[in-house]
C-alpha cells in the first residue's frame, strides 16, 4: 500500500476533476498532504473518482458547473467538511460542437461561456466570500492555448477560454494582496474531453510538438500545485502556457 502524505492543513476545491485534467490536479495536490472537493456532472463518475483518490481526504460534490445552486453546494459542503478552502481550480469546461463559428448556434456559445467562463466566476465569488477574503489562498483557472491563439474549428471554446484568461487579470487585480489568481493554457492534453483531437492520429499530432507527446493529466497537476504553492508566491495575474512547445511553432519561416 503506498503511505499518503501528512495533511498538509490546505483545502483545495477543484470543478469537474472526475477525470482528465481535473482528476490530475486532484492527484497531485493530493500527494502533497491537501484535502479536496471534486465536482463532476455523473454522480457515479464522481463516486469512483472519490474512492480513487481517497475518501478519508476526498469528497465529491455532483451537479453542472453552471448551476448556481450547485455552486453554492459545492463551497458549502467543503466548508462543512474541512473547514476552508485555500485553492480552487476552475476545470469545468465544455466544448460541444466543431465547425466555423460563422455557422455557430448562438445558443451554443451561449451555452459554451456560461460552462466555461460564467461558472469560473461564480465559484471565484463563492470562495472569496466563504473563505479567502479574509484568510488568502490561491485560484487556478484552467484556459487552453486555443485562447490566446486561433483555433480553427473550435473557436466558441477558443473565445471562451481567451474570456478566462481576461478574467483571471481582473481577479488577480482585484483579490489581491489575498488571493493570487493564475491560469494554465495547456495544448491537447490527452484526456476524454479532448480525445477527438487526436484520436486515431496520436503519432501525427505528437510529431507536431517539439517534446515528442502530447500532454497528459500529470503535466497539468504539477503546474497546478507549483501555482498553488509557496513557490509561487510572488507570481499572480499570469497564465502559464503548458503545451510540449508546439507554441513555438507560430513563428513565421
Amino acid at each position: 500500500m503506498t503511505t499518503l502524505p501528512e495533511l498538509s492543513g490546505k483545502v483545495a476545491l477543484i470543478t469537474g476533476a472526475s477525470r482528465g485534467i481535473g482528476y490530475g490536479v486532484a492527484e497531485a495536490l493530493i500527494a502533497r498532504g491537501d484535502r479536496v472537493c471534486i465536482t463532476g456532472r455523473n454522480e457515479d463518475a464522481l463516486k469512483e473518482a472519490v474512492e480513487a483518490l481517497g475518501s478519508d481526504r476526498v469528497i465529491g460534490v455532483a451537479g453542472k458547473a453552471h448551476d448556481e445552486a450547485h455552486q453554492a453546494v459545492a463551497v458549502e459542503r467543503t466548508m462543512e467538511a474541512f473547514g476552508r478552502v485555500d485553492y480552487l481550480v476552475n476545470n469545468a469546461g465544455t466544448n460541444p460542437v466543431f465547425g466555423p463559428i460563422a455557422d455557430l448556434d448562438l445558443n451554443v456559445a451561449r451555452k459554451v461561456f456560461e460552462t466555461n467562463v460564467v461558472s469560473a466566476l461564480g465559484f471565484a465569488q463563492r470562495t472569496w466570500h466563504a473563505w479567502q477574503k479574509d484568510n488568502g489562498g490561491a485560484i487556478v483557472n484552467i484556459a487552453s492555448l486555443a485562447g490566446i491563439s486561433a483555433s480553427p474549428f473550435i473557436g466558441a471554446y477558443g473565445i471562451s477560454k481567451a474570456a478566462m484568461v481576461n478574467l483571471t487579470l481582473q481577479l488577480a487585480h482585484e483579490f489581491a494582496p489575498m488571493v493570487r489568481v493564475n491560469s494554465i493554457a495547456p495544448a491537447v492534453v490527452k484526456t476524454k474531453f479532448a480525445q477527438a483531437l487526436y484520436e486515431g492520429r496520436e503519432e501525427e499530432a505528437a510529431a507536431a510538438y517539439p517534446l515528442g507527446r502530447l500532454g497528459v493529466p500529470s503535466d497539468i497537476g504539477g503546474a497546478a500545485a507549483f501555482l498553488t504553492s509557496q513557490q509561487s508566491d510572488w507570481i499572480t495575474g499570469q497564465t502559464l502556457v503548458v503545451d510540449g512547445g508546439i507554441f513555438l511553432n507560430a513563428g513565421v519561416g
